[in-house]
C-alpha cells in the first residue's frame, strides 16, 4: 500500500496553447485540482515553490486555501527552499495554515534548486555569512523553524504588553498546530543531506534529481539514499515511523489524448549531467500502455522502498486533464502493483 498524490510545479504562460495563462489560472486551478484529487482517492496534493519564474511561489495562502476546501487529503509542499525564507515568518505563516487544514500539512524544506536568477536568495535579504554557504544557511533556518513550530519560548516579553501575557517567561511563535513538528520533510539531493534530515527527525522526500553519486540509475541510487536514511533514522532513536517518497513523471497511455501528449515524447532513460556546479543524474518518464507501464514500474526499486509516490502532473494540461491522469493511475496501475 502507498500513499499516492501528485506534485505540481503551477506553471502558467501567456499562450493559446496553455490551460493555465495566469498566475490567477494557477492559483486557482491548483486549488481545483486538489478538490478532484481528494475526490478520486488520492492522498496528496503537493506544490513545489520557485522565485521570480512563473510558477508557484508562495505555498501558504495556497496550502490554506485548500485546506478550506477539502477534508482528508495531505497538503504539502515539494519543496519550500529555505534559501529565501525567515523562519520565524514561516512558522506563523505554518501554523495557521495547518489549523485550517486540521493537521494535514506535509511540509516538504531543502535547500533549494537552480532558481531562475543569480542568488535571487539576496534580493530577499540573506547572504551566507563568511566561511559559509547558502546551503549551510538553509539548513540553519530549517533547525531554528524546527524548534520555533516545536514550541520553543525564546522571546522576551514587554513587562507592560497591549495584552495580557498567557504565562510568565519567554514567548514562543502563535499559533503553535500540535503535530506539525512531525510532519516536515526534507528534500534530500545526496545521501549525506538525507542522513542528516534523518537524524533530526524529518521525512525524506527523493526527486526526480539527485546528486549522481556512482554512475547507477536514478532509482538505484534512490534505493541506497532510502536505506541510509532509515539506518539513520533507527540510529537517531527516533520513536515515530519514517516516511519517505519518491516523485515520477507517470503516464498511463488509455485514451486518444495521451497518444497525442505521450506517445514518443519524454525521456526513456535517465540523463546524467552537470547542474549547479555538481554532476547530477535526472530520472526518466514512465508513458505506455498500463500493462507495460505496470512491469517497468514494478523494476523501480526506489519507488518500491519508499511509502509516498508522487505523481508530476503537466500543469499547463489544465485540471480535467490532469484529474485523468490520477485516476489513471489509480485505477489501471495502482491496484496491479499491490498500492491499492
Amino acid at each position: 500500500m502507498k500513499h499516492i498524490g501528485f506534485l505540481s510545479f503551477g506553471h502558467w504562460q501567456p499562450s493559446p496553447q496553455s490551460a493555465t495563462r495566469s498566475g490567477g489560472d494557477a492559483l486557482l486551478q491548483s486549488i481545483d485540482l486538489a478538490v478532484a484529487a481528494e475526490e478520486l482517492g488520492a492522498d496528496g496534493a503537493y506544490f513545489r515553490v520557485h522565485h521570480f519564474a512563473r510558477q508557484l511561489a508562495s505555498p501558504f495562502p495556497l496550502l490554506a486555501a485548500i485546506g478550506a476546501r477539502t477534508s482528508r487529503i495531505e497538503i504539502g509542499t515539494g519543496v519550500i527552499d529555505m534559501r529565501y525564507e525567515n523562519p520565524l515568518y514561516m512558522a506563523e505563516d505554518a501554523g495557521a495554515a495547518d489549523l485550517i487544514s486540521g493537521g494535514r500539512l506535509q511540509l516538504g524544506v531543502s535547500r533549494g534548486s537552480p532558481e531562475q536568477v543569480i542568488d535571487g536568495y539576496r534580493y530577499f535579504g540573506y547572504e551566507a555569512p563568511e566561511g559559509k554557504t547558502m546551503a549551510d544557511v538553509a539548513r540553519e533556518q530549517t533547525e531554528v523553524f524546527l524548534k520555533v513550530i516545536e514550541g520553543a519560548r525564546f522571546a522576551e516579553p514587554n513587562p507592560r504588553p497591549m495584552f495580557a501575557n498567557p504565562y510568565p517567561g519567554p514567548l514562543p511563535i502563535e499559533p503553535q498546530s500540535p503535530g506539525l513538528r512531525d510532519r516536515i520533510w526534507w528534500g534530500a539531493g545526496s545521501d549525506a543531506t538525507a542522513v542528516w534530515a534523518a537524524e533530526r527527525g524529518m521525512h525524506l522526500m527523493s526527486s526526480t534529481l539527485k546528486e549522481d553519486e556512482s554512475g547507477e540509475p536514478l532509482h538505484v541510487q534512490q534505493r541506497k539514499q532510502i536505506e541510509q536514511y532509515r539506518e539513520a533514522w533507527a540510529a537517531a532513536g527516533h520513536e515515530r515511523e519514517p516516511r519517505v517518497s519518491v516523485s515520477r513523471s507517470i503516464f498511463p497511455i488509455v485514451d486518444d489524448r495521451d497518444r497525442a501528449y505521450f506517445v514518443g515524447g519524454g525521456e526513456t532513460s535517465d540523463q546524467f549531467g552537470a547542474i549547479d556546479g555538481y554532476r547530477a543524474v535526472f530520472g526518466r518518464s514512465y508513458s505506455d500502455e498500463p500493462d507495460r507501464l505496470v512491469e517497468q514500474l514494478r523494476a523501480d526499486e526506489a519507488i518500491a522502498a519508499a511509502d509516498t509516490l508522487l505523481l508530476t502532473v503537466p500543469t499547463q494540461l489544465g485540471v480535467d486533464y490532469n484529474a485523468h491522469v490520477l485516476e489513471s493511475v489509480l485505477t489501471h496501475v495502482a491496484p496491479a502493483l499491490g498500492w491499492r
